[in-house]
């Protein structure tokens, strides 16, 4: 029943907003007593802590099933970018924006996992991409991957509506893709951007 309730809060969370769904509308969701969620969770930060982390594992279970298809380098990345918007599509607005804002310390929290997470997908990139020849052999690593990730959370906590950060996740991805190809990885950006833009 535990998994029941996070999953089904998780969904309404994600689709109407954190601040707007309350324990009485996922009770009567289910056709459960708010009894019921009580007996698992104290309050409704306990559940969305629990929700998240629940999101948090299953795009990083997606990301690892990306990484192992042995995509190049760049098509990686432009996989996982589809994969978000997929996975988000359904949402109005954006998650960590209205959880930067309404529950800031479940946000602080989650974004110490992202990071460094996200500190380790996006080295093995850069690090793949060199050996492939498409990212620059001089490339400062840490730094460019420090870029990347501040500006795509940046993007996700700054931005209301879920289809204007995707709008702008792109554009980032562009650009932190260009500041690091070799003249071959231009060549692979340009046949990831036509795809996208066919």
């Amino acid at each position: 029943m535990k998994d029941k309730i996070i999953k089904k809060a998780t969904e309404m969370f994600l689709k109407l907003g954190f601040k707007s769904v309350t324990m009485d509308d996922i009770a009567c969701e289910m056709c459960i007593s708010k009894k019921t969620i009580y007996k698992y969770f104290h309050n409704k930060e306990m559940l969305i802590e629990e929700g998240t982390e629940i999101v948090h594992q299953k795009i990083h279970r997606i990301i690892d099933e990306i990484i192992s298809k042995d995509f190049n380098a760049i098509e990686e990345n432009f996989e996982i970018r589809r994969m978000f918007k997929e996975m988000f599509q359904s949402v109005d607005h954006s998650p960590a924006f209205q959880l930067k804002k309404h529950y800031p310390e479940i946000y602080s929290k989650m974004m110490a996992n992202e990071i460094e997470d996200c500190t380790t997908v996006f080295s093995q990139n850069v690090e793949k991409g060199i050996v492939q020849g498409l990212y620059r052999t001089d490339v400062d690593i840490e730094a460019a991957v420090k870029f990347y990730y501040t500006l795509i959370f940046s993007i996700n906590e700054n931005t209301q509506f879920e289809k204007d950060a995707a709008e702008l996740e792109l554009k980032a991805l562009e650009y932190h893709t260009r500041a690091i190809a070799s003249e071959k990885g231009i060549i692979e950006l340009e046949k990831q951007l036509s795809k996208i833009n066919s």
